[in-house]
């Protein structure tokens, strides 16, 4: 999925930016696989601490405090300030409890994502099984999902979402065939 979002993005001129929090910087290390990602990827924040998720990313104090960090406002305002901060068209924002405890009072994968761009902000609440690694995996392809929905809100082709792929023209869509992975 990582290639088709720096794909459509490249084909585009669009720019992508991060903020991590669970994830604590594999979105940006998906995006950045890619060769050509260069063209696009802007940056990324690692926000893992509640207090850089406000003093960086602009995430208001009184939001963190009411709610903890694991919430789906917080998650659409880390991808807004990322948006801001680092310049970007679109910014993916991960925020979460990837275990082995329960963080905020909420249970061990709990996980919201969300993506600021040009049609506004999309946020995703996920309720996730596994291991850590494999919470955080799910977030990474998550993420990239949402992003591509986005993009594809706008109008930017990418050949494969969720499972369906994509046409500027929703009527020639189809069913990815079964074994192909985006």
């Amino acid at each position: 999925m990582a290639a088709l979002v720096v794909g459509a993005a490249r084909h585009t001129g669009a720019t992508i930016g991060t903020a991590e929090s669970l994830t604590g910087g594999l979105v940006a290390a998906a995006l950045t696989s890619v060769p050509g990602a260069s063209a696009v990827v802007r940056g990324g924040v690692i926000s893992y601490a509640t207090a850089v998720k406000h003093q960086i990313l602009g995430v208001s104090a009184d939001l963190l405090t009411e709610r903890g960090a694991v919430d789906p406002d917080v998650a659409a305002a880390m991808a807004r300030g990322a948006r801001h901060v680092l310049g970007s068209d679109w910014a993916i924002a991960t925020t979460g409890v990837a275990g082995p405890d329960p963080a905020d009072g909420k249970p061990v994968g709990t996980v919201f994502v969300a993506v600021a761009g040009p049609s506004g902000i999309r946020t995703s609440g996920l309720v996730l099984t596994g291991s850590r690694a494999e919470i955080r995996a799910a977030t990474v392809d998550a993420a990239l999902g949402l992003l591509a929905e986005g993009l594809a809100d706008v109008g930017v082709a990418v050949p494969i979402v969720g499972g369906v792929v994509q046409d500027r023209n929703p009527s020639t869509s189809r069913r990815a065939p079964k074994g192909e992975r985006p």
